[in-house]
């Protein structure tokens, strides 16, 4: 009789080995090929691609080359092909139209439209058009801690001389609030995503945006009206004179020296009032219109939208420049010329002092110093008082 020790081991000898014999079979037998045939590859038939006519193929046929593969009809998607739609044409002139045709804009490459307005937009009204508000308010600002605000150099003497009537004021503030509300909102829309969106998130940035997109389109017609209205009031003393170019090459006394005389308005405000009023606001209003779609009988078609959007952005951020200036000046810059525009009434040595011509108008009885019937805060001058 065999020791026990000796049969395990002989058991675990068997097993091993039996174990190694499966691992042999495994690694050397070969794996199923169910399903599986072999072909030679010069007996495989070419694909749709290589059939005579493959690019020109139209979309049914080829769907019976190729089923579900429908590039040719977005090729003629993408080359600005006509399709069908059941809008009527005086409403939706482009509604078969899904991509518009290649155009080059200023500052695009050549590509379709929307790409084109895309670049335009990106590339040179948002980075241009924001750097340059950024340099105009840092300069003002710089201007004003360097330099501080203007100030009258006589002493005041108590005595008033009305420079704007209420309707005047009326007139001017009108379109100031209008102007304010669509500058902001502009702003928001145009360049909020680079400093709000990061502080409000996503969801409160939609809507402060949404919101602002409609007060900004309520908000045009308004300032429209107003514009003309100041136009039409300011216009008589606004025409071009004699002693202006002097003043301009002064530049209104800021390089230093004491500024020309001037009349009632000096050339930086008629610049304001022709480059601003007249010349930027006519076309930001005529645009505005455009995207605002109140223009009876314009065809409203993305093209349009497109350079309607162009213009008015170039215009508007110009006219926003121009605007900060003229704000700082009638604001902080100027000693006592707020109060005018507030109030109605400035010291008479402020008029002597700024706009002499107009003050010795005044003086002379040419020009009431109250034009309007009501009380002045103090009393006016009159032609028989003292300089």
């Amino acid at each position: 009789m065999q020791h026990p020790s000796r049969v395990l081991r002989a058991l675990l000898l068997a097993a091993c080995a039996a174990l190694a014999g499966l691992g042999v079979s495994a690694q050397t037998a070969p794996a199923s090929t169910s399903g599986i045939q072999s072909a030679n590859i010069f007996e495989v038939k070419p694909e749709a691609s290589a059939d005579p006519g493959y690019a020109t193929q139209t979309n049914a046929e080829r769907g019976k080359v190729q089923p579900g593969n429908n590039a040719p009809m977005w090729r003629q998607v993408g080359a600005g092909a006509t399709g069908f739609s059941s809008l009527p044409k005086s409403e939706a002139p482009e509604a078969g139209n899904l991509i518009q045709p290649f155009v080059q804009y200023p500052g695009s490459s050549y590509t379709n439209a929307g790409e084109a307005w895309r670049q335009v937009r990106n590339n040179w009204l948002i980075p241009y058009g924001g750097s340059l508000l950024l340099i105009v308010m840092l300069s003002l600002a710089f201007v004003y801690f360097a330099k501080g605000p203007m100030k009258t150099t006589l002493p005041a003497t108590g005595r008033k001389i009305e420079r704007f009537t209420p309707f005047e004021r009326a007139a001017h503030w009108s379109n100031a609030i209008a102007f304010v509300a669509l500058g902001v909102s502009g702003v928001v829309m145009a360049y909020g995503k680079f400093f709000l969106l990061p502080i409000m998130g996503a969801t409160l940035f939609g809507w402060l945006t949404y919101a602002l997109k409609n007060l900004h389109n309520f908000a045009g017609p308004l300032f429209a009206v107003s514009m003309v209205v100041v136009f039409v009031t300011f216009l008589k003393d606004n025409w071009p004179e004699k002693g202006d170019l002097q003043w301009v090459l002064k530049g209104g006394g800021m390089l230093g020296g004491h500024a020309p005389a001037t009349n009632r308005f000096n050339p930086g405000s008629k610049a304001i009032f022709w480059g601003g009023v007249f010349f930027l606001g006519l076309i930001i209003i005529a645009s505005g219109f455009v995207m605002d779609k109140i223009v009876p009988g314009l065809i409203y078609e993305r093209g349009t939208m497109q350079i309607a959007h162009m213009v008015h952005a170039v215009t508007s951020v110009l006219m926003l420049a121009m605007f900060l200036a003229h704000a700082y000046l009638g604001s902080v810059g100027m000693d006592g010329a707020y109060e005018g525009m507030r109030h109605g009434y400035v010291d008479e040595a402020w008029a002597k002092e700024h706009h002499e011509y107009w003050y010795d108008d005044i003086k002379s009885g040419k020009i009431p110093a109250q034009r309007s019937a009501l009380p002045a805060t103090s009393s006016p001058i009159t032609p028989s008082q003292p300089v």
